[in-house]
């Protein structure tokens, strides 16, 4: 028997929903959604033109403690980056593939949620 969801988990569904819309009506592709590995996970991953996305979804209600892009710290972001290097590694036809991690904040608002994509948010010299 499956557990049911809690509030934090149908908000963050909800928030993955919202950015993944949001960069689908820019554009870009979804390749996979919610890929987890030992090493980390994955929220979203995209493609961009030639270029494939790993994206941070994170949802805040506020701005305080920094916001949703300060939230992806050094540990966040290590392993984020391992978990793409763990995906691409089951995607050869893509291991070549420039590729950028972005961040999607996603904050409430007045006429549902709001997304805000930040491009490049990171690299692996930030890791």
């Amino acid at each position: 028997m499956a557990s049911a969801r809690t509030d934090r988990q149908i908000a963050g569904a909800a928030a993955e929903d919202a950015a993944c819309a949001h960069l689908l009506a820019a554009g870009c592709r979804l390749l996979a959604r919610n890929c987890v590995f030992r090493v980390g996970e994955l929220d979203l991953v995209m493609m961009e033109g030639q270029t494939v996305l790993f994206v941070e979804v994170r949802l805040r209600r506020d701005d305080r403690f920094g916001g949703a892009v300060a939230s992806v710290d050094a540990g966040k972001r290590r392993k984020i980056a391992r978990a793409a290097q763990a995906w691409l590694s089951a995607q050869p036809r893509l291991a070549q593939a420039p590729c950028r991690f972005d961040v999607v904040a996603v904050a409430p608002g007045d006429d549902g949620l709001h997304c805000d994509w930040l491009r490049g948010a990171f690299t692996m010299d930030d890791v």
